[in-house]
Formats: C-alpha cells, structure tokens, sequence
C-alpha cells in the first residue's frame, strides 16, 4: 500500500470496482487507485444482494444506453476474459405488462428504447398467451417484451471479474471504513479512516452505495440517499415443469418474478407509505402473503401450488429526489465524484457509470455516453429526470 493515491474510490462493490476497472485500463491515466471497502466479504452489500437483471425497457434515453453498454459488456465478457468474464448470463428477457391506464406509457417507452437501438416488441393479450401457454393475462392490456440484451446474470461473478482485472492492473484494495474527510481550499485533500490513518489523495470518488450520503456529508454536502429495504422471495412451484421459457415479467402492479435454477425468485416495491430508511436486513413476509402470492397466482394459475424456501433483504440506494443516478462533482467539491442513487439500476449499469466516471477523472468530460441529465448538478437547479413507469 502506498502513502499516497491519485484516486481514493470509496465502496468497493459493482460501481466502485467498475470504476476501478476502467480507469485503471484508461491509457490517459497512469495514476495510482486505491478502493476502500468496509466489508470485503461484500455479504451485505447492493451488489451481492441484487436480483442482478438487466433491462432496456426505461424511458430516459441515458439509462437505456447504459443498460446497452452493460448488455454489450457482459456479452463481451467471456471472449475477453476467459472464464473469469463468464458470469452466466441468461438472455431471457423482461415482459412488462400494463393495464389500461398503463400503455400509453408503455408504447411511448418502446418508442424511446427502439430508437436507440433496443429490440423490443408490443404484445396484445392474446400474443403473450401465445408465447407463454402458461400465463394468464385477465387484466393486462398491452405487454412489451425485450427480445434480446435483457435478462439476468450472477452478481457475485460480475464483481469478481472487475476486482480481479483491477487488481491485475495495480489497483490496491484496503479492508477499512472511511471516517472523514480532510478539504482544503474547497477540495479533498486525504482520507481518514476509523483507525486513524490518514490517506492523501488527489481525487475521491464516493461509490458508497446506501451510505452516500454519509460520505457526502464529510465534505460538507448532502445528497438525497438513503438505504431502502428489498426483499427477494423464494419460491418452488411442483408444476415447474409446465413454465417454460420464462422471461423476467412484471405484472400491471408491479410484483415481478422469474426463475432461477429449480426455482423462482419474486419481489415487489413496497407503497411509499411503507417504505421508510431502513439498514436492517430482516425478512417479512407480509408483502409475499398479501400481494405477491396472490399476484402470481392470479397471473400464472401452477403458482397457486407454491412452497416459500427462502428469502433474504438487501438494500437499495434510493435517490429521494428522482429515483436516478446522481454523477458527477458539485461545484463546492470539484474532485469528489458521486456515483450514487441507482434505485435498484446500479448492477446493470455499472459498466457504463465506472466508464463514465473513469472519463470525467482522465478528460473532464462524458465522452461515451452523454450523462448530463443524471449529472449531481441538477439537484442544486431543481431539474428531475423520473422515469415513466406503467405501474
């Protein structure tokens, strides 16, 4: 470990280890990293915790070329890394029904995510009936079914190819936990971490996940971050057989699932009213009996014969102000980046954001992919970007 680093990365899961990844690949860098993880068993993190499931179907044009350059990464993977870039990609793809107050959204969307590149389809009732035997679709109005680059992958695999490549690119990892930050004439001038050292830097990158706004707040900002609770349900169905081809669906009210080996995994959002900061990792079960069985049973009628076998919680970033990315520096601070706020995006998008970080340290800039419209910025001007969800 050195004395000193270029960059300081906090948070050593999917975006911070991505960020680590490209910049340390960037041949217009040639400074030294070092990424700070509180937990390196990544137990408790977003990351390892995650549904892992990657999408186009979003209606702001930044996040639909994120998740393309994601799509592209992963499917890049394995011819570039050998066994290490596997990370067991399903290209199932995601079916998201709408009800009739839901699919003029859903036909603007597809317009949106077609015209940059993605392969969707609008499904009639009838079509997804045809498609999968299995499903009823009293209710549903209208579907869109993305018939490549959508699917699911292993978290823990993803985050394993970017440590390792980092590492093999001379990125250092230290096991600590930040405890402040030291500012200068307006900028991050070092690191100290709980046991007392004290770690000079040039640039520091907050990718603390729930906790952003712990670090944000060491240097005198606030950013609209905070943990929301998740839990992922697990269920065996003994007509399993009979569903095939599942892709990852969303009913008209939210409530999603698809399978996983043996089994099937299922969740929802909880109402707003329901949804408090949260850094407790216990599981209940009240979301599943009162809305996702009944859900699911209704849409696929061999899941009224389930048996729950697991489940466990997970956390996500959840940006209060607009439920997106926030990037980029505040002019207060102008060397800490943010990259923060992913709402449940931030696996998927990860190889696109620790590109984009990795840009505007080496050239000031996005270059790739424009991401001014989720830039931190827009929170000191009052600009939202929502996404227009059908449910």
């Amino acid at each position: 470990m050195k004395k000193s680093y270029d960059v300081v990365i906090i948070g050593g899961a999917a975006i911070g280890s991505a960020t680590a990844f490209f910049l340390s690949r960037d041949k217009a860098f040639s400074g030294s990293i070092l990424v700070i993880e509180k937990d390196p068993s990544y137990s408790k993190c977003s990351t390892t915790l995650s549904l892992a499931s990657i999408r186009q179907q979003f209606s702001t044009p930044a996040n639909i070329l994120a998740s393309a350059f994601g799509i592209d990464f992963i499917k890049k993977a394995p011819s570039e890394f050998g066994r290490l870039g596997d990370i067991g990609f399903k290209e199932s793809g995601y079916l998201i029904m709408a009800s009739e107050d839901g699919t003029n959204a859903l036909r603007a969307n597809r317009k949106i995510q077609c015209s940059l590149g993605a392969k969707n389809v609008l499904l009639s009732p009838e079509e997804i009936t045809k498609r999968y035997p299995w499903m009823s679709t009293g209710g549903v109005k209208l579907g869109c079914l993305g018939l490549s680059g959508e699917g699911w992958f292993d978290p823990h695999a993803l985050l394993n190819l970017y440590i390792s490549e980092a590492k093999g690119h001379g990125v250092d990892y230290l096991a600590a936990e930040v405890s402040n930050l030291e500012l200068l004439e307006g900028e991050v001038r070092a690191v100290y971490l709980t046991d007392g050292r004290k770690i000079p830097c040039g640039y520091v990158v907050n990718a603390a996940g729930p906790a952003a706004n712990t670090i944000a707040t060491m240097a005198y900002q606030s950013i609209p971050v905070e943990p929301r609770k998740r839990i992922v349900y697990v269920f065996d169905c003994r007509e399993k057989a009979t569903i095939i081809n599942s892709p990852l669906f969303f009913d008209p009210n939210g409530v999603f699932c698809r399978p996983e080996g043996n089994y099937f995994l299922a969740g929802v959002s909880p109402p707003d009213d329901q949804d408090p900061i949260c850094t407790d990792f216990d599981v209940t079960y009240d979301l599943f009996e009162d809305i996702i069985w009944p859900t699911l049973a209704n849409r696929v009628p061999a899941f009224e014969a389930i048996k729950l076998v697991n489940a466990w919680a997970g956390h996500y970033a959840y940006n209060t102000w607009d439920q997106n990315a926030l990037l980029g520096p505040l002019p207060a601070v102008p060397n800490l980046y943010f990259a923060n706020g992913f709402s449940g995006h931030g696996i998927q998008q990860s190889p696109a954001v620790g590109r984009a970080i990795a840009e505007l340290i080496t050239k000031g800039h996005f270059v790739s992919i424009d991401f001014s419209e989720l830039a931190v910025e827009r929170l000191l001007t009052g600009h939202v970007v929502r996404e227009i969800n059908v449910f």
